[in-house]
């Protein structure tokens, strides 16, 4: 095993060969999240590079999320082994280098402004074309002279911050907050020097015989920004040496606001401007380097002219790097700490440890993204809390309520999915989800599985187009994952397709309801809740009634794959009964009769499915049939969000009629070979044999 600042490495033959560093000790500076659907995760490595992952790539693993490559197959499991195995095949360096922001641009998520080092500054690097260019607006070069020396002080992790309000609106920061408007070509600066500046702690720094001055060491900067998130003109900012400041108008006039029990010389590890209020700030503040460990975050609701301190419930030696206020629910906050991360429901009045499976580490940021909470660990790389719509929701008498859906987030289509999560006081005993659209139509149903499984049999390759995962059968919160997709269609035992990766019909864009209907004995719990589907913003050139077309389209080629293998279930079921009627007798004229019934039957069963395909392999040897055509026509056109492409009506005509004429010989195969045997069995006074299930009888499928 090797370690170094950048991460580890391990050999298993004496150092011929070294895995990748891929394990989970990355030091980061700060997190962000990128505009992709699904959401990127980027930040700055100590003494690596920069950094960026789908934030999904390994929630399966953890049990939320589809699976990647997959979106909208049923089914599918989390994987096995090491849970971050893989990670640097699907991870990217954002450009820049080891300093701490990054800034996605909100318009483009392959363009980024990242921070560098050793002769840049801000690195404007265009991930498709592999294009960098320097755009930091004042790019004063320094290095090995004390701070006071030094004309603009960039420190080692300047801010570098869109606004939340204009996403054409760039901020950096050294001594002054500068802003740009046209992706870095030309600058302003809207404030002077928002430091205390003072000439004791700008000196000389390092030992007395090889000095230690470059980015780390540069003090007196804005070291925290914070952009109002509903008015532009609002603007915080805080500095390393212990001040607090706001504008009101852009940058054209500047308020002192520091707390004024802040102790001197604290540095402003962030700034988070409220989404509910302009004059609503949280402010971390930490002093480890003058040995103080105490956690310091303060809020004001005035713009700074009253300040209230709200620490308790954080322990007395974990100070704070970050403070995020969730803009989904009022009060609700988030604290990164020394060790660990907190959540407040109270707007810090207190604070309570939020730490599901997650080491003591620092974590230097954190951002409310969507429907998780991203944190940035400095040694434990990022983790993702998934699924905090719970959370957001969250009562006191939640305890106490017999049962409760929560609202999710609203569903993008061609994402991650949508995790539906509600509470139980107690286990049911069975229970179905349902989705039902604004019509009143169910589309989707998810069932728990009471079945015993049978842990010997042999994987059947049918599963991989049943529907889904099963509805947990527990109490407390327990949540499920759509694939925001219909109902698919109909399977059999052992049927294999060729060309089929998707088994439904995505959702289009809408409103729906989410229900759950629990059992407890004879007593039902109904609980219900709205929820939204979107489409993809990134996905331009596409509308709402493309996807409704889309949706249209594929529901009626997925009805006739379901009747397609219908027929082949019940001539399956009938041949099964047959079976079991033999052995109640060896009649000669059953056996003629049946013998007949199962040719007529069979030959139509192998023209409707390929009867043999026994591997996945298999249809590269044996011809495909219409049911296969037909669940590749829907595939295709699933492919993607849009309508179906304009020829591909004609092929389901073409796939249909031939499904017409197998369904009427079929139907004649029953009306007279069937009813041969029927007769048969009366006349021996055994029990006829049916060809479709009657209502509310659980149908074999053999």
């Amino acid at each position: 095993m090797v370690a170094n600042d950048g991460g580890g490495a391990v050999s298993a033959n004496t150092g011929d060969d070294w895995t990748d560093q891929e394990f989970s000790t990355a030091q980061f500076y700060h997190a962000v999240t990128t505009t992709h659907i699904p959401f990127h995760v980027c930040g700055s490595q100590q003494d690596n590079s920069t950094l960026c992952t789908p934030f999904d790539w390994n929630a399966q693993r953890y049990g939320f999320g589809i699976p990647r490559g997959r979106r909208g197959g049923g089914g599918g499991d989390g994987g096995d082994g090491d849970i971050t195995a893989g990670s640097t095949a699907l991870s990217y360096v954002a450009g820049g280098g080891e300093p701490g922001y990054i800034a996605p641009d909100p318009r483009d998520p392959d363009l980024f402004y990242s921070g560098t080092n050793n002769g840049n500054y801000v690195d404007k690097f265009n991930r498709r074309t592999g294009a960098s260019r320097e755009v930091n607006p004042y790019p004063w070069f320094y290095s090995g002279e004390p701070a006071i020396d030094i004309r603009e002080r960039w420190q080692w992790t300047f801010p570098i911050i869109f606004s939340p309000v204009d996403n054409r609106t760039l901020y950096v920061s050294s001594q002054r907050l500068w802003k740009t408007t046209d992706g870095g070509n030309n600058w302003t600066a809207i404030s002077g020097d928002l430091t205390r500046a003072d000439p004791s702690t700008l000196q000389h720094s390092g030992g007395p015989i090889t000095g230690d001055m470059n980015g780390p060491e540069v003090y007196a900067t804005i070291f925290a920004v914070g952009p109002g998130k509903r008015n532009i003109d609002v603007i915080w900012a805080g500095s390393d040496d212990g001040l607090v400041h706001v504008t009101r108008d852009g940058g054209a006039t500047w308020t002192n606001i520091t707390p004024p029990d802040m102790p001197d010389f604290g540095r402003v590890s962030q700034i988070d401007a409220s989404a509910f209020d302009d004059g609503t700030a949280y402010v971390s503040v930490r002093r480890q380097l003058l040995n103080d460990l105490s956690p310091y975050i303060w809020k004001t609701n005035d713009f700074g002219a009253t300040w209230t301190k709200i620490v308790n419930g954080i322990r007395a030696d974990a100070y704070v790097h970050a403070v995020r206020e969730d803009p989904n629910r009022r009060g609700l906050l988030y604290a990164g700490t020394q060790h660990g991360a907190y959540i407040s429901y109270d707007e810090g009045g207190w604070w309570q440890e939020l730490n599901p499976n997650l080491p003591d580490v620092p974590i230097a940021d954190l951002i409310v993204e969507r429907n998780e909470l991203v944190i940035g660990t400095h040694g434990r790389s990022f983790w993702i809390l998934d699924n905090v719509a719970p959370l957001r929701q969250m009562t006191a008498d939640l305890a106490a309520t017999e049962a409760r859906m929560f609202r999710p987030p609203p569903g993008i289509r061609s994402g991650t999915g949508l995790t539906l999560s509600w509470w139980l006081k107690e286990k049911p005993d069975f229970a179905r989800l349902e989705i039902v659209n604004a019509a009143g139509d169910v589309i989707r149903t998810f069932e728990a599985d009471t079945t015993t499984p049978d842990t010997t049999a042999a994987p059947d390759p049918a599963d991989r187009y049943r529907g889904g995962p099963a509805v947990p059968l527990q109490a407390g919160i327990t949540h499920l994952t759509w694939d925001l997709r219909g109902d698919g269609f109909d399977v059999f035992p052992g049927m294999i397709l060729w060309g089929v990766r998707v088994n439904a019909p995505a959702a289009p864009p809408g409103s729906y309801t989410a229900r759950l209907i629990a059992m407890h004995g004879s007593r039902a719990s109904t609980i219900s809740a709205p929820l939204t589907v979107q489409r993809n913003p990134w996905i331009t050139d596409v509308t709402d009634a493309h996807l409704i077309t889309q949706y249209e389209f594929s529901s009626m080629v997925r009805d006739r794959v379901n009747e397609a293998n219908r027929a082949v279930i019940s001539i399956r079921r009938v041949k099964g009964q047959l079976e079991d009627r033999y052995e109640q007798s060896d009649d000669g004229r059953l056996r003629t009769a049946g013998d007949r019934l199962v040719t007529n039957a069979s030959e139509v069963e192998g023209n409707i499915y390929q009867v043999r395909n026994r591997s996945g392999q298999d249809p590269l040897n044996f011809p495909i049939k219409v049911n296969n055509r037909l669940a590749n026509l829907m595939s295709m056109a699933e492919r993607g969000d849009g309508p179906p492409g304009n020829q591909m009506p004609e092929i389901f005509q073409i796939l249909s009629d031939e499904l017409a004429g197998y369904e009427a010989t079929l139907q004649e195969v029953w009306n007279t070979d069937l009813a041969a045997v029927n007769r048969e069995l009366e006349r021996l006074g055994l029990e006829p044999i049916s060809s479709a299930c009657e209502p509310g009888e659980s149908c074999p499928i053999t």
